[in-house]
């Protein structure tokens, strides 16, 4: 029997600090990750500025926390993998340059990996069953896309949102109803007291043939409803069953779209598996919905468990198919705000 390979992994890509450390054969050993939610809260949202100081504080601290938890040494690292796009520019810059010097000191390999297809490659992590080819679909509070994935590596952007991500649709849904920051559980929480028919808000590009996403338009919708047509009442709406209900409708809305759009997807392209990932995939009504559709059309589901459905440093390893590939990257190795 061969030694493992020892995987050192940083993910640093927006306000979470996180290394994580696995074998060559899947083994996820350590999974640590430093939240920044107290420090952005009083914003409402991420403020990079803030983000970029807090990894710098951080990295040292959860990549010390993740060999303890893994009970190896530094030494013993065979490779270390970072996320390196996309991204705040600045927060992803932390980890990289914090990659490029343990792989410099170490003399080990240095793998780049694009977080958004390891958030589907997570699905894959805890599951034995052959997850490739699959459309992948990756649900975020930064990013709303569908790939059709012939394999880990090989992947076709099929179409994203135009404007707002639905993380961030939750996200700011949330803020127009008062429920705070992070908004998108928050909201889920008001939403479970609600009516989901209370209110029948857009659902944009449902019906078409396009896989788009819009989520603009039902938070305008919402921004009306709770504040009238002029939206100039400065108060947030208060707690009760008229905010419990526009939460609900609001999320029955943004889940019929993503779920019908996931299955178009599958439907088109003749890809009976079907692979989800990002923080939104953590909602228990997106869940029950996707679990039920692809039941009735026959379709195999992928879905994380709820410690990999946020950003992590263990959806890297991904890395592992590069590394028996040998596709490594060199102390060049920049970050990049863009998937595309």
């Amino acid at each position: 029997m061969t030694n493992p390979v020892y995987f050192l992994a940083l993910e640093s890509s927006c306000d979470e600090t996180a290394a994580a450390v696995f074998t060559d054969d899947r083994r996820i050993l350590s999974n640590v990750v430093a939240s920044q939610t107290e420090l952005h809260a009083r914003f409402g949202g991420v403020v990079p500025e803030i983000a970029s100081r807090a990894h710098l504080r951080n990295l040292l601290p959860v990549i010390d926390e993740s060999l303890r938890q893994a009970n190896i040494r530094l030494e013993q690292i065979g490779c270390v993998v970072v996320h390196n796009m996309p991204g705040l520019v600045g927060s992803l810059m932390m980890g990289v340059s914090a990659a490029k010097i343990l792989s410099l000191a170490l003399n080990v390999p240095l793998i780049a990996v694009n977080h958004i297809l390891g958030h589907i490659y997570a699905c894959q992590i805890p599951d034995s069953r052959p997850m490739y080819p699959c459309i992948g679909f990756v649900v975020s509070g930064g990013h709303t896309a569908l790939f059709h994935c012939q394999d880990p590596l090989t992947v076709q952007f099929l179409g994203g949102t135009r404007d707002d991500a639905a993380g961030e649709a939750f996200d700011k849904v949330a803020a127009i109803l008062g429920l705070g920051f992070p908004g998108g559980p928050n909201l889920e929480k008001e939403a479970q007291k609600g009516d989901p028919n209370a209110y029948q808000f857009p659902r944009t590009f449902l019906k078409e043939d396009r896989l788009e996403f819009s989520f603009s338009g039902i938070k305008t919708a919402v921004l009306y409803t709770a504040q009238g047509q002029d939206a100039k009442i400065s108060e947030k709406i208060g707690s009760g069953p008229t905010r419990a209900n526009i939460a609900a409708s609001f999320q029955r809305a943004v889940v019929e779209v993503l779920v019908s759009k996931a299955i178009q997807a599958v439907k088109k392209f003749r890809v009976n598996r079907l692979a989800v990932g990002g923080g939104v995939i953590a909602n228990q009504a997106f869940r029950q919905l996707l679990i039920q559709e692809c039941n009735k059309y026959g379709i195999e589901l992928f879905i994380p468990p709820r410690d990999l459905c946020t950003d992590n440093a263990a959806m890297a390893a991904l890395a592992i198919e590069k590394y028996k590939q040998g596709d490594f990257a060199n102390l060049s190795l920049d970050a990049e705000a863009n998937f595309i």
